[in-house]
């Protein structure tokens, strides 16, 4: 599903990412862990499409059989609507738009209709256990409920992967388990592959394979 080779990322003279090399197969849920600043955030970049990698010869990032570099910005940007995912430690929720709008807004951007996309966003509400909260907007919703809604808007195009970037470091204990639980019961309902960086050790534990960086390699 995801193969990146020899990837590397500078800042100006920061080299962040020194040859990466990573291969994830589809409907495997793999964690990445390491210190504060070994470079997850900026593979999970990279991998997700929102940063460049460094132009290398040998350097390639392959997604559902798509070779990224070939993409023109338009191409890329729809790619990444139609088959990419995100979640984040902070959910990202525009705060004037209700859950259920909040969640249509990646299948209005792909001109999904109106009607099925409320339709769909409302199915994928309902299943994540928020049918009583279809029109309050993030302020009236608890940090895991506006949580679970991020999890529906990353949801709602049927993305192949989905990243998530320390998705439950800002929820309680009960919260966070409960959205750990959650991935697992999305692979195997729709089959998506899950990339998570994570402090938590107990969801690192979880996934399939637990991927370890270590001063911009992965270590193990």
């Amino acid at each position: 599903m995801i193969k990146a080779t020899n990837i590397h990322k500078h800042y100006g003279d920061l080299h962040v990412l020194k040859g990466v090399d990573i291969e994830i197969h589809k409907s495997e849920i793999v964690s990445i862990v390491g210190a504060s600043g070994a470079g997850k955030t900026t593979l999970l970049q990279i991998l997700g499409t929102l940063d460049e990698v460094d132009k290398k010869k040998d350097s390639s990032l392959l997604i559902n059989e798509v070779e990224i570099a070939k993409l023109s910005a338009k191409q890329l940007a729809g790619f990444r609507n139609e088959q990419l995912g995100f979640i984040f430690q902070f959910h990202q929720l525009l705060p004037e738009f209700t859950a259920l709008e909040n969640v249509c807004i990646p299948a209005f951007i792909k001109k999904v209709p109106k009607q099925e996309a409320k339709e769909k966003a409302e199915e994928l509400l309902a299943y994540l256990g928020l049918s009583h909260r279809l029109n309050h907007k993030p302020k009236e919703m608890s940090g895991g409920e506006q949580q679970r809604t991020a999890v529906a808007r990353a949801l709602i195009n049927n993305p192949k992967v989905i990243f998530a970037d320390e998705p439950s470091g800002n929820l309680d204990s009960e919260s966070a388990e409960n959205l750990h639980q959650l991935f697992f019961d999305l692979r195997d309902k729709f089959g998506q592959t899950f990339v998570i960086i994570t402090h938590n050790k107990e969801l690192a534990a979880m996934a399939d394979r637990k991927l370890t960086m270590v001063d911009g390699m992965i270590a193990s």
